[in-house]
């Protein structure tokens, strides 16, 4: 059963942001069928909101959808990954 992890995460990451309309959430597969990994894309300076210092709010995050795989009794494992914008484009 495929999550949706956008309507998981919209409502706790955009708060936390100046721009929540540009966050991008896109669910990717993970290396096993048991890891899915989760692509969060924002701008440079959301970017470091959502990570926050010594990654604090980024792990607070993590810990929030790690549980959801849980509460459905699945072995899943959810792995968070923070990138920017401008990340994307200097990638080319």
């Amino acid at each position: 059963m495929e999550k949706d992890y956008d309507a998981l995460l919209r409502p706790l990451i955009a708060p936390l942001v100046e721009k929540p309309e540009s966050i991008m959430i896109r669910t990717l597969p993970g290396e096993t069928k048991r890891d899915v990994t989760v692509l969060i894309v924002a701008e440079d300076d959301d970017t470091a909101r959502l990570i926050g210092k010594k990654g604090q709010v980024a792990n607070a995050l993590r810990e929030v959808v790690g549980i959801a795989p849980k509460a459905e009794n699945s072995n899943l494992h959810i792995h968070l990954k923070f990138e920017s914008f401008s990340e994307e484009t200097d990638e080319e």
